[in-house]
């Protein structure tokens, strides 16, 4: 399961559709060296992103 603790990297490798839904949401944190080290919350935040569209993306993710 995904959560927003999880990394990025570690996301894309587990779920690859994970990139389309960050993308979807205004998230190109796949392409950023920062993926490989940088939650999925993290890189939400740092794109302006509060905890209720997290927890959306997060929700989409684990529903594939």
């Amino acid at each position: 399961m995904i959560t927003k603790d999880t990394l990025i990297s570690k996301a894309v490798e587990e779920k690859p559709e994970t990139v389309d839904i960050l993308v979807k949401h205004g998230l190109p944190c796949v392409g950023c060296l920062m993926a490989h080290g940088e939650t999925i919350e993290q890189g939400a935040m740092a794109h302006g992103l509060d905890d209720e569209q997290i927890e959306k993306i997060i929700a989409e993710i684990n529903k594939k």
